[in-house]
């Protein structure tokens, strides 16, 4: 499964930016977004199952950021809002196959990260 995150920029804090990620297909896949700050570990940000139907967040995004899938185009999709400076870090699609996962070692597959910078 090869993976292609796309969609960061640069925005001032209290913006919206939305990632996407493709593949050439994931529709067995649960999909997953992380974030790596400079320095610091992958965390979790938010997961989808296969259908779509059910979604976990990070407490730390929650209410702010929305994932969603859409099996046709084979993409995952990371809506942010009301983005905060320590929102700043690489992203990371992922596609594993662990419902609800919230590791790194649970997903199999990466994509090459994308940048996303909020500025105060």
């Amino acid at each position: 499964v090869q993976l292609q995150a796309c969609g960061g920029g640069l925005v001032q804090a209290g913006g919206s930016l939305s990632l996407s990620c493709a593949a050439r297909t994931f529709s067995s896949y649960v999909m997953g977004w992380f974030h790596q700050a400079p320095g610091a570990e992958r965390e979790f940000v938010a997961t989808v199952n296969w259908s779509g139907s059910s979604t976990s967040y990070a407490d730390s995004v929650k209410g702010r950021f929305t994932i969603s899938r859409d099996n046709v185009k084979n993409t995952v999709y990371l809506q942010m809002h009301s983005l905060k400076p320590e929102d700043t870090a690489v992203y990371y699609c992922a596609a594993g196959g662990v419902v609800g996962a919230r590791t790194v070692q649970t997903y199999d597959y990466w994509g090459q990260g994308t940048q996303v910078t909020v500025s105060s």
